[in-house]
């Protein structure tokens, strides 16, 4: 594939995570900077070099998405080639999605409370929180797929650590692609009125969208390399692997809720697509 088909003239990280939108986030980048990749991925850069606190995990239909777990690997792998201790925080729907990739785990209960995230908070001290597509409460106070179905039982209220991070000024930062996300809650009022959707209310410092969460994490690594000169977006295959294995240990498309190695109904060819169009930008 040449470049020229990769990649369209002028063509932005944006631009490129953005393709293939269904989901209205065209309409939400009319509220955003240009060129939010880029700004954000510099206020990642001005942080301390410790510890990030990662989330991800979206439930349906008895597994994890196969959005949001391996934008996170890759993000996590970036901010550590770049000096930044990860650690993923999640519930036992991603049990041993991480821990193949050398990445630290903290497992939290479905109805852990404030006082089991003070503690995360406690024992970590980082230098900022980081949501990839993770459910965030809504407006109602509920968490909800984007089918409006209720997921309570099914999901660890780790934004309750996002709440707690605030009042301690700790940096937040959050990738959606749909409006029900940790941090589309910077957006609600948008959502609400343009997108038909019940919009997640918890709010994050710095806002990243796509059209798929995943894209919106490379997004985040391709802007990092381009302001350190560092490799840290990682390349197809290496995506495509981590995808097979958290199927094969249970995880499912978010869309299609089949176990099979896609995202949100796109299949490899489309990730290959945008993980190519990213480097090329980049390059």
């Amino acid at each position: 594939m040449s470049d020229v088909q990769i990649i369209k003239q002028g063509e932005t990280i944006e631009d490129v995570i953005l393709r293939h939108s269904k989901r209205g986030m065209l309409t939400l980048r009319e509220y955003l900077p240009e060129d939010y990749c880029r700004r954000i991925a510099a206020e990642l850069l001005k942080l301390e070099r410790g510890t990030v606190l990662l989330t991800t995990g979206f439930y349906v239909a008895g597994y994890a998405e196969t959005d949001g777990p391996v934008g996170t690997w890759a993000l996590a792998k970036a901010l550590e080639a770049l000096g930044f201790k990860p650690v993923i925080v999640t519930d036992h729907f991603c049990r041993d999605f991480f821990e193949p990739a050398g990445l630290a785990v903290e497992y939290v209960d479905i109805e852990a409370g404030a006082d089991v995230y003070a503690e995360i908070l406690a024992k970590y001290q980082p230098v900022a929180l980081v949501s990839i597509e993770r459910c965030g409460r809504n407006i109602n106070g509920v968490y909800a797929n984007m089918r409006g179905v209720v997921i309570d039982e099914f999901t660890a209220r780790v934004d309750i650590m996002f709440d707690l991070a605030r009042r301690e000024g700790i940096p937040l930062f959050g990738v959606g692609d749909g409006g029900n996300e940790i941090g589309m809650g910077n957006m609600r009022q948008i959502i609400s009125e343009k997108l038909s959707l019940t919009p997640c209310a918890v709010e994050v410092d710095h806002l990243v969208i796509a059209s798929v969460s995943n894209w919106g994490a490379y997004g985040l690594c391709a802007a990092l390399q381009q302001q350190t000169g560092e490799k840290v977006l990682p390349g197809f295959a290496a995506c495509r692997d981590f995808i097979a294995a958290t199927v094969e240990v249970g995880s499912v498309d978010g869309v299609t809720h089949d176990r099979v190695c896609s995202v949100d109904g796109f299949d490899m060819t489309i990730e290959q697509e945008i993980l190519d169009a990213l480097a090329a930008v980049v390059a």
